[in-house]
């Protein structure tokens, strides 16, 4: 017997909202489509298309967000590409020592929706003009163009949220402002068509991921800040 609500419930599941950053793109597209239909079918319908697939880029839907104290969750939808200690960037103001910085590198076909990864404050941001490599290259963290975000939870503790712009990524928006109270799991950018976010931990702090992994942005745990839980061992398989 078919579940005929198991099947609507899949097929409207399909349809999510549209980010209103993305309103004035899907608008422009949708406006050349219809134009073209009139002019030369065949091109309007591949613009058509096209307004679709910026459709799909621009999506947005919503999460389940755990909202336990401690835990830090992906900030980004993709493949988890770097776990490493580093020096984090200087304008994070977090000084010389090493943290642990978890990288989501984002494909074409990922929402593009950036959420915070605990609840707090912004308590500072800079914007860090920049090249624009291929964000999977261990150097895009340091030589690309890059928005930096620090959040500083209730608890004392201080997370970095770093969009990174890539090959074709060359627009990095920010939803929120310094001092703002945000959180977890609350929209906080997005970068227009790529590319790659790290998330920077607490010092001492262990990644709950494996690379290779695949994140939800605002549901994927990748640390937790009350646990003493080593490093976590995976295989694919």
């Amino acid at each position: 017997m078919i579940d005929r609500h198991g099947l609507i419930d899949s097929f409207a599941e399909l349809f999510v909202p549209i980010h209103r950053d993305g309103h004035k793109f899907v608008g422009l597209a949708a406006a050349i489509a219809l134009v073209l239909l009139f002019l030369w079918p065949p091109l309007g319908w591949l613009a058509i298309l096209l307004t679709i697939a910026i459709a799909f880029f621009f999506r947005d839907p919503d999460r389940v967000v755990p909202l336990r104290d401690g835990l830090v969750l992906a900030a980004a939808d993709g493949r988890i590409a770097q776990i490493e200690a580093v020096t984090p960037p200087p304008e994070l103001g977090f000084g010389p020592g090493p943290r642990t910085r978890v990288s989501i590198v984002l494909s074409l076909i990922d929402v593009h929706i950036q959420r915070a990864p605990v609840a707090g404050r912004v308590a500072r941001s800079a914007h860090m003009p920049g090249s624009f490599l291929d964000a999977s290259l261990d150097k895009a963290s340091e030589d690309n163009e890059r928005k930096s975000t620090v959040i500083a939870t209730a608890g004392g503790e201080e997370i970095a949220v770093v969009q990174i712009a890539g090959l074709i990524a060359r627009r990095i928006v920010s939803f929120v402002t310094d001092t703002a109270s945000i959180g977890a799991g609350e929209r906080i950018g997005l970068i227009r068509f790529g590319s790659r976010v790290d998330i920077y931990l607490p010092p001492g702090r262990q990644a709950l991921v494996a690379i290779g992994q695949r994140a939800i942005a605002g549901e994927t745990i990748i640390a937790d800040l009350a646990s003493a839980e080593a490093p976590r061992e995976a295989r694919q398989i």
